[in-house]
């Protein structure tokens, strides 16, 4: 008899039988030949995909030292004169 099913695609509009099947065919395909003949992209797609909770706090810890890092690079564009000359204390007279 007959039945439905569910499916998932990727974004070349490849069928999968799960989500998980669908995405890591995605990253695969984002990250490319990887290595010399099979490629490891699958496999290292997949490790991506369980690691998503570690990968995503990596990424916001270094979204905010970029934001810190900005901060500090501007503060020192500020403090430095607007001519890059620095300007040497006068020197006593003797």
């Amino acid at each position: 008899m007959a039945h439905t099913g569910t499916g998932f695609f990727d974004r070349k509009g490849h069928f999968f039988k799960t989500a998980r099947d669908a995405t890591v065919s995605d990253l695969a395909a984002l990250l490319g030949q990887i290595g010399e003949g099979e490629s490891l992209a699958p496999g290292i797609a997949y490790m991506l995909l369980e690691r998503r909770s570690e990968i995503e706090r990596l990424f916001a810890e270094h979204d905010r030292m970029l934001e810190e890092e900005a901060v500090m690079k501007a503060a020192r564009a500020g403090a430095e004169p607007a001519d890059n000359v620095a300007h040497l204390p006068a020197r006593p007279a003797h």
